[in-house]
């Protein structure tokens, strides 16, 4: 990689908005900093890096029989849940079209307003899963419908999804749970999304994590998430999640044509790699074939530059 008065020039002239980066290379700590007053244990908001999360917490969940497998039916996991008249399309949806965003919903514009001031998300996302559109087509789904596979987790395991995140991924790695954040108004998530520092899991008002975006960590503790899953899923000896799931989360399963983006179980493919990726350029960029791992958090803005052409041109062009 360049050198870090050269690499920190870039940082600040061209991806302003880093607030901290972390990389590891062979299992060890390559590289570390940090900007705008932030240190290594500030939190920020990581938007869809969650998703990533939420793939490793539901391949635990299998490991342990919770769920049997990716192609049981969304509505085996919610027996209550009655189907509006005329809907079939739901019927056929899989969890394994949650997790490669090929299942179809019915809206055209994303009601956020209604979805966020209802009291149950992961009802409100059922209600707008299937209609009309086809199962299998790629229809990436940021907000509404990941929910669900929050839902499904808590039906599975009978713990909240922190609870279970805590016991069997975040202590094991060395990683403090967050505590629960729940909204009251529309000016505190508005508030959580701006917040520099802040440490916390967005949770609806019954208490299910969300899935999509919401989740606080620190770069030192994405990069640790990442060398989990560069080590096919074992840390300092234990095995957290099977390398199985690893292999199978991480390849092409659908893909995003217009983008020309392969897409896998809730991770973005890349040719040299994987990567979770949230809004503003907050990454987790496992690069297999250099067995390194970058980590980045940063600050929202909107259309920043590509993190992981930042990963490629200035840290692992050079190792």
């Amino acid at each position: 990689m360049k050198e870090a008065k050269e690499l920190e020039a870039v940082i600040r002239r061209d991806y302003d908005n880093m607030a901290g980066i972390v990389v590891r290379k062979d299992g060890k700590l390559l590289y570390e900093q940090y900007f705008h007053g932030c240190t290594d244990s500030s939190r920020i908001h990581v938007y869809s890096v969650t998703k990533s999360i939420v793939s490793i917490l539901i391949g635990i969940a299998i490991d342990k029989g919770y769920i049997r497998n990716v192609q049981q039916k969304v509505l085996e996991f919610f027996p209550d849940y009655t189907v509006k008249r005329r809907e079939t399309t739901i019927q056929h949806i899989t969890l394994e079209h949650l997790l490669t965003m090929t299942a179809p919903y019915k809206y055209r514009s994303a009601p956020y307003t209604n979805f966020f001031s209802s009291d149950d998300w992961v009802k409100a996302a059922l209600d707008l899963l299937g209609g009309k559109g086809q199962i299998g087509q790629f229809r990436y789904a940021p907000l509404i419908g990941p929910d669900i596979m929050t839902g499904i987790l808590v039906k599975a395991t009978g713990q909240s999804v922190l609870d279970f995140a805590a016991e069997n991924l975040f202590t094991p790695l060395g990683i403090a749970a967050p505590p629960n954040v729940v909204f009251d108004s529309k000016e505190e998530q508005l508030a959580f999304n701006r917040a520099k520092c802040v440490n916390g899991w967005v949770a609806d008002p019954k208490g299910v994590n969300t899935a999509g975006w919401g989740l606080t960590l620190s770069p030192m503790e994405m990069a640790k998430i990442g060398q989990l899953c560069l080590n096919g899923g074992t840390w300092q000896g234990k095995q957290i999640v099977s390398p199985k799931w690893i292999e199978t989360s991480t390849k092409e399963h659908s893909r995003w044509e217009e983008q020309g983006l392969p897409y896998g179980y809730l991770w973005w493919v890349d040719e040299d790699g994987y990567a979770a990726m949230g809004d503003g350029g907050n990454v987790i960029f496992i690069h297999t074939k250099k067995k390194m791992v970058a980590a980045i958090t940063s600050f929202f803005k909107p259309k920043v530059k590509d993190r992981i052409e930042f990963i490629k041109a200035y840290i692992s062009a050079a190792e």
